[in-house]
């Protein structure tokens, strides 16, 4: 077996570790059991924003 051999072999395994891996992480990030983390996640930008009060302007301290 030649060195040419040996680095197209490390390659194709390498490329095979690859996709099995990004499949893994679809099949992951798109799970049932997920989606609650998710949406709480997304919702993450909004947590600390001020409340808006009648007027329809955000409250301002001090």
């Amino acid at each position: 077996m030649s060195i040419i051999e040996l680095i197209s072999d490390a390659r194709s395994i390498g490329t095979l570790i690859c996709m099995v891996t990004f499949i893994g992480i679809v099949i992951w990030a798109y799970s049932a059991r997920r989606k609650s983390d998710f949406d709480e996640a997304a919702m993450l930008p909004f947590a600390d924003e001020e409340p808006i009060n009648s007027k329809g302007q955000e409250r301002h301290h001090g």
